[in-house]
C-alpha cells in the first residue's frame, strides 16, 4: 500500500503566475490599509480599490482547489482534505492572533485594551478557532479585532466545506446555475451596501459569504470549463492588468455597477489569462517568491495597522510623515512576513504533515 506522503500528500505543478500573482494582491491589501488611515476618505486614495483583492483570492482559491483535488478528492475522501486544508491555513491563524493580541495589550499609543481586557480571552479564542465576535465598536466593529483579516479566512473555511461536501460532486450544468445565482446576489449586495467592500464587520457578514459565494464558484468554473487562455503575457504583464484593478479610481455613484463587473467578468479572464501566460526564467525566482510571500503578509500585516491608527489618533502627524512610516512600514512587514513564514509557519506546517503522515500509518496498516 502507497504511503500517504507518496499519495494523498503528493501535489501536482503550480501554476506559477497565479502564485505570484496572489502576493501581487496581498502587497496591495497591505498598502490599502495603510492608506485607508492616512487618507479615509476612498475618493482621495490612489488605491481605494484594493478591497476587491479578496475577490480575487477567492477566484483564485477556487481554482487552485479545483486543480489541486478534483483529480483525487474521492481517493482522499473528506477529512483528509479538511485536514490537509487547516495544515496549510490554520497556523498563520493562530500566529495572526498571537500577534493581534500582543500588539492590542502592549500599544504604546492606546490603553482601548482596558476597556476590554474582561473580553481578551474570548476574543483571542474566537480569533483562533475563527468563530466571528465583533466587539470592538471604536475600530469599526470587526468580526475578529485582534487580526481582522481572518474574516476572510472565515469564509475561505465555509467555501472549503462546501467543496468537500457538495460542489466535488457536481455537474458543470448545475454549477453554472449556482455560479449565475451567485453573480445576481453579487449585484445586489453591491447595490445594497453602494460597493463590495463588505463581509469583516458585524453589521455586513453576509456581504462575505455573498463575495465568497460567486468568486469561488467561478474559480472551479475556469477550471473545470478549461478556460485557460494561452500568450505571450507574462508575470509582469499580468500583474499590471491587476493591478489597474486596484489603482482605478473611486466612483461613488457608480461602483455598484463597475465593481461586480470586474468580479463577474474580469477576475476570472485574470485567473484564466494567468494561468496560460508564460513564466521566463527570469521572472520566477520572483514569482515564486511572491506566491510563499502572500499568505503570511496577509496573516501578520493587521495587528501593525492598528498600532499605526493609535499613534495617527494620538499624535495627528502631517501627510508626508505618514507617508514615510507607510513605505517603510510596508517594506518591515515583508521582511517581518518572511521571518514568520521560515522560522515559524514552514517549520509548524512540516511538524504538522509529519504527525498527519503517523496517524494515517497507524491506523492504516
Amino acid at each position: 500500500m502507497v504511503k500517504q506522503s507518496e499519495d494523498f500528500g503528493a501535489t501536482r505543478p503550480h501554476f506559477k503566475i497565479l502564485d505570484g500573482l496572489r502576493g501581487v494582491a496581498a502587497l496591495t491589501v497591505v498598502i490599502f490599509h495603510f492608506m485607508e488611515i492616512s487618507v479615509p476618505d476612498y475618493n482621495d486614495s490612489f488605491i481605494a480599490h484594493a478591497y476587491l483583492a479578496v475577490d480575487f483570492f477567492f477566484c483564485l482559491s477556487g481554482f487552485v482547489i479545483a486543480y489541486a483535488y478534483d483529480h483525487k478528492f474521492l481517493k482522499m475522501g473528506s477529512w483528509a482534505f479538511l485536514k490537509a486544508r487547516l495544515i496549510r491555513l490554520h497556523p498563520l491563524v493562530i500566529i495572526g492572533s498571537v500577534i493581534g493580541l500582543l500588539v492590542f495589550v502592549f500599544d504604546p499609543f492606546s490603553n482601548l485594551y482596558l476597556k476590554y481586557s474582561d473580553d481578551l480571552l474570548v476574543m483571542f479564542l474566537s480569533s483562533c478557532l475563527m468563530i466571528p465576535y465583533p466587539l470592538v465598536h471604536e475600530r469599526y466593529f470587526n468580526l475578529f479585532h485582534l487580526n481582522p483579516p481572518t474574516w476572510s479566512l472565515f469564509w475561505e473555511y465555509v467555501a472549503n466545506i462546501g467543496y468537500a461536501l457538495f460542489l466535488v460532486k457536481v455537474k458543470n450544468k448545475t454549477l453554472w446555475m449556482l455560479t449565475v445565482l451567485a453573480a445576481f446576489l453579487l449585484v445586489y449586495e453591491a447595490h445594497r451596501s453602494g460597493y463590495l467592500g463588505v463581509g469583516w464587520g458585524g453589521d455586513n457578514i453576509i456581504g462575505g459569504g455573498i463575495r465568497v459565494f460567486y468568486s469561488f464558484l467561478a474559480g472551479i468554473l475556469v477550471y473545470r470549463s478549461k478556460w485557460i487562455i494561452h500568450s505571450r503575457m507574462n508575470f509582469i504583464t499580468v500583474s499590471l492588468l491587476l493591478l489597474a484593478v486596484f489603482l482605478h479610481p473611486f466612483m461613488k455613484d457608480l461602483n455598484w455597477i463597475v465593481e461586480p463587473l470586474i468580479v463577474i467578468f474580469g477576475f476570472p479572464f485574470l485567473v484564466a489569462l494567468g494561468a496560460g501566460a508564460q513564466l521566463p526564467a527570469s521572472l520566477a525566482s520572483l514569482c515564486k517568491w511572491s506566491g510563499d510571500i502572500s499568505y503570511p503578509l496577509y496573516m501578520v500585516h493587521y495587528p501593525f495597522v492598528w498600532l499605526f491608527m493609535s499613534y495617527v489618533e494620538k499624535n495627528k502627524p502631517g501627510m508626508n510623515e505618514m507617508t514615510i512610516i507607510t513605505i517603510f512600514g510596508v517594506i518591515g512587514l515583508v521582511v517581518f512576513a518572511y521571518l514568520i513564514m521560515v522560522l515559524m509557519d514552514i517549520p509548524l506546517r512540516r511538524w504538522l504533515k509529519g504527525l498527519r503522515v503517523i496517524s494515517y500509518e497507524k491506523y492504516h496498516y
